[in-house]
C-alpha cells in the first residue's frame, strides 16, 4: 500500500503549490502537513514525493514565464553561434543561471544523507522559520530597492543562487525567502528579486524532482498519488505566482515575516506538547 493516498496527495499538492514560491518555506509546510496527517516525514518515499510534486510547481513557472524563457534561451542559442550576440544581457543571464545552480547541486549531492536525516527534523523547520523571518525583515529594511531586473550581474546571480543552500540545509528557511532576501540586500527591487528567485529555482527544483523520482516510485508511493499531487501543485502554483508578483509590486515582505513567526512558534508548541512527532 502507498504511504501516501490520493486524498493526501491532493492536500500536499495544494500546500506545495501555494507555498513553493512564497517566502514561507514549502518544505516546512509540507513536513508540518505530513506530520498532521501522520505521514512519516523522513521516509525515503515521502521525501521523494515532496521533491517530485515540486516539478508541478516548476512547470507552472515555465508556463507563466514562457515568453521570457524563450527570449533568454533564444539569446543563449544565438550567442553560442555568434560572438557578437554574447554581449546581450539575456545570453549572459542564461549562463549565470547555469553557474548559479552548481553550488546547490554540489551541496545537495554531498550532504544528501544529512539533509534527509537529522536536518529533516520539524524542530529544525520551526527554528529555521523564525530565524529566516529575521533575515527577511532585515533584508527588506536594508535594501534600497533601486535596481531592476536588467541591472542584475554575474555576482548577483551567484550570490542569490548560492543562498538556496540555506533552504536545502535548513528546511523552513525557505528557498524563496533566502533568494529574495539576498537579492534585496543587493539592492534589487522587490519585483526583480522575486523574478530572479523564480528563474534561479527552475533548474535546481527540476533537477531535484527528477533525481528523487526513482525513490518516490520505488519505495512506497504509487503513480496515481504522484500524478495527482503534481497536477494539483501545477494549477495552484500558477495562481500563486500571479498573485505574488502583484503583491510584491505594492507591499513589503512584512506580512510573510509575521506569518512565518506565528507558524514557527505554533510548530514549537505542537512539538513540545507531543501533538506532532519531530
Amino acid at each position: 500500500m502507498s504511504v501516501i493516498n490520493v486524498g493526501q496527495a491532493v492536500v500536499l499538492g495544494v500546500v506545495e503549490g501555494v507555498t513553493e514560491f512564497l517566502p514561507v518555506s514549502s518544505t516546512g509546510h509540507l513536513k508540518i502537513t505530513e506530520g498532521l496527517m501522520n505521514i512519516p516525514v523522513d521516509d525515503d518515499a515521502v521525501v521523494g514525493f515532496s521533491a517530485v510534486i515540486q516539478v508541478g510547481a516548476i512547470a507552472a513557472v515555465l508556463v507563466y514565464f514562457f515568453k521570457d524563457i524563450v527570449r533568454i534561451v533564444s539569446a543563449w542559442g544565438r550567442g553560442l553561434r555568434n560572438k557578437e550576440e554574447r554581449q546581450h544581457h539575456d545570453y549572459k543571464f542564461a549562463w549565470w543561471v547555469i553557474y548559479a545552480t552548481i553550488p546547490i547541486v554540489i551541496v545537495g549531492l554531498g550532504a544528501k544523507k544529512l539533509i534527509e536525516g537529522p536536518l529533516a527534523s520539524l524542530w529544525v523547520v520551526a527554528g529555521s522559520l523564525i530565524v529566516g523571518s529575521g533575515v527577511m525583515w532585515a533584508a527588506d529594511q536594508m535594501g534600497r530597492h533601486k535596481r531592476g531586473e536588467d541591472d542584475t550581474s554575474f555576482k548577483d546571480a551567484m550570490l542569490v543562487g548560492s543562498s538556496q543552500i540555506l533552504a536545502l540545509l535548513f528546511p523552513g528557511f525557505s528557498r524563496s525567502g533566502a533568494t529574495m532576501s539576498t537579492a534585496l540586500i543587493l539592492d534589487l527591487d522587490r519585483v526583480a528579486a522575486t523574478r530572479l528567485s523564480f528563474f534561479l529555482g527552475i533548474p535546481a527544483l527540476t533537477g531535484a524532482g527528477l533525481y528523487e523520482l526513482k525513490d518516490a516510485l520505488g519505495t512506497g508511493v504509487g503513480a496515481a498519488p504522484l500524478a495527482v499531487g503534481t497536477l494539483v501543485s501545477f494549477v495552484v502554483a500558477y495562481g500563486s505566482i500571479a498573485w505574488l508578483l502583484k503583491f510584491v509590486a505594492k507591499h513589503s515582505f512584512n506580512a510573510f515575516v509575521i506569518y512565518r513567526i506565528v507558524i514557527g512558534v505554533a510548530l514549537f508548541g505542537l512539538l513540545a506538547t507531543g501533538v506532532l512527532d519531530s
